[in-house]
């Protein structure tokens, strides 16, 4: 029905005018009119065109002269608010009415409505309540519903499995939920933990599961000391004679680890089988071998391997900005040996296909690139006659850029990120110096606010937002290529030093992933493939496995909750049991 007619109907329904029906609910009675109903639910109309099996209006029960009709199992309050919706297609969905409307939908056939109340379940998934929504979804059979549910919980499952509702699942679906690759844990530890925390919630009754979820965790990933101590000599393990095998396997395998390291063929193990990653860093473009090259690698963190999911339609670019934004991964100006661009692309990673957006407004080699608030910043760089101060701002809604305030120092070669609702950016290149200087930007009165300075000039420098500090990495000085790290926070207004990179590098490419900060490549008088790692926890530097591609002025940034995950991860083959 139109909108127009359904307001006449509506201010007939208010005045008890042309009503042919009244429904009873718990002794309350709704009039209304049947043609009404019948468009809003098949519950009022036929329910299979070739069934002698009629609904509520127009089955064989349903007598001509009929008005009065009890419908059972809805309350009066849930019921007000369904004819409410059936002339006006509008309702207030809450936590505290939804399961109840969600419930009365399903049984009365709306299903617009009980779209309705899916898509605000969706919006209101949180660790506390996502498994019983997504219980509450199975028993609907919403399946759109329980398979975001589920994927939330496998996403957040770290904040989830302390939850009180953890602690009620079945072992069917515990097991299937630590069976998943998709699981997001930064630690193996963290699933061995949770396991023993809902066997304990019923001891007595659960701790004959044991040996059966046991094989389930990736023990092999844990360290040995953590395998020996808190899982071949718990209380509930140490006298297990089936459990006993499979921790005797798993430090088999660490210890193979170890020795060789780990490869692909070993991902059929169960035991030592890596998650897939939640987040992929993404390393783009770059200084390759005398030339710009348009290499693209993704790191899966989980499996320590890089994978090159390079796309040969696009232009080799170097000196340039990335940013992830809306499941696309935008590139900003750079260089490709003749012409300093301001044009901007983006990649789309399900698709793998590139896209040309709207320009910005000056030409940026060197430009300095952060994503806040859903928009995208670019500041700085070098136009190929000088270095700016200008900054611009991107809206992907509109399509359209926007200049902001200037900085005030010149900066190309410099970095930045952003922290609190705030864009730092420090270092960089003047044309005659390097920076030490550094400042932020405050997007709510669009000002830049000097900070104090760093202890170091650092040109081609790495800054990025890790914990609750803006660090800044490396780079160089006007003479040497630098090691040295330090970091800045905004409450103590304070730089503090961080322990120093195993390499010193410029123009290299940092972001944060799995909580460590990692540095990609760059230039320490050669080209670098290798890649380190910072674990804040221990303060200390780590070597992971080099790119596949010599390279420096790269740009990397980080990719999630993508529903292609896996063709940016190392594949993994079938499980051996």
């Amino acid at each position: 029905m139109s909108a127009a007619a359904l307001t006449v109907l509506n201010k007939l329904r208010l005045e008890g005018l042309l009503c042919d029906v009244v429904i009873t609910v718990d002794n309350v009675e709704f009039s209304a009119h049947k043609i009404v109903l019948i468009a809003c639910s098949d519950y009022f109309s036929l329910m299979s065109s070739n069934s002698t099996h009629r609904a509520l209006f127009t089955g064989v029960l349903a007598q001509s002269e009929k008005r009065i009709y009890s419908i059972p199992g809805v309350s009066a309050e849930i019921m007000h608010l369904l004819v409410e919706y059936a002339y006006t297609r509008s309702i207030t969905v809450t936590m505290e009415n939804v399961e109840e409307l969600l419930a009365a939908a399903d049984y009365l056939s709306m299903l617009d409505l009980l779209q309705v109340c899916c898509d605000f379940l969706k919006n209101q998934l949180r660790p506390e309540i996502c498994i019983g929504i997504w219980r509450f979804a199975d028993i609907y059979s919403c399946l759109a519903l329980r398979h975001k549910a589920y994927l939330y919980m496998l996403q957040n499952f770290e904040e989830i499995c302390i939850s009180e509702e953890f602690l009620e699942l079945t072992l069917q679906q515990l097991t299937t939920v630590i069976s998943e690759d998709e699981l997001n844990v930064h630690q193996e530890s963290v699933v061995f933990e949770a396991v023993l925390r809902w066997i304990n919630h019923r001891a007595q009754d659960r701790r004959d599961h044991l040996p059966l979820l046991l094989p389930k965790i990736r023990l092999g990933l844990m360290t040995a000391g953590y395998l020996v101590r808190n899982v071949k000599n718990h209380e509930l393990l140490i006298d297990s004679a089936e459990c006993k095998p499979i921790v005797i396997d798993a430090l088999k395998a660490r210890y193979e680890i170890n020795l060789s390291g780990r490869s692909s063929s070993g991902f059929s193990n169960s035991l030592t089988r890596p998650r897939l990653p939640f987040a992929i860093l993404l390393a783009i473009g770059g200084w390759s071998g005398g030339s710009p090259t348009n290499g693209i690698e993704a790191y899966d963190a989980r499996a320590d391997q890089w994978v090159n999911v390079t796309n040969s339609n696009e232009s080799p670019r170097a000196y340039h900005g990335a940013a992830f934004l809306n499941s696309f991964v935008y590139c900003l100006g750079g260089f490709d040996g003749v012409n300093y661009f301001n044009s901007v692309r983006k990649f789309d990673l399900v698709t793998r296909n590139w896209h040309q957006v709207a320009p910005m407004y000056m030409r940026r080699c060197y430009v300095s690139v952060a994503v806040l608030e859903g928009c995208i910043y670019s500041m700085g760089g070098f136009d190929g006659h000088m270095r700016q101060n200008t900054a611009e701002r991107y809206e992907p809604e509109t399509n359209q850029w926007t200049l902001i305030a200037p900085m005030h120092d010149r900066r190309s070669d410099a970095n930045a990120t952003t922290l609190q609702g705030k864009i730092y950016i420090c270092g960089g290149f003047t044309g005659d110096e390097c920076l030490m200087s550094a400042e932020y930007y405050n997007p709510a009165t669009n000002q830049w606010t000097m900070i104090p300075p760093m202890s170091t000039r650092r040109s081609g420098v790495g800054v990025v937002a890790y914990g609750d500090s803006v660090y800044a990495v490396g780079g160089f000085d006007g003479a040497n290529r630098l090691r040295s790290v330090e970091a800045f926070n905004p409450i103590s207004n304070t730089w503090r030093a961080v322990p120093s990179m195993c390499n010193p590098r410029s123009n290299f490419g940092l972001e944060v992933v799995d909580n460590k900060l990692f540095v990609v490549g760059g230039f320490n008088g050669f080209t670098l493939l290798d890649v380190e790692f910072y674990d804040e926890q221990m303060e200390e530097w780590s070597d992971v496995e080099d790119m596949g591609i010599f390279r420096s002025a790269l740009s990397c940034c980080v990719a999630y909750d993508l529903s292609n995950m896996t063709e940016y991860a190392v594949q993994r083959d079938a499980i051996t049991l």
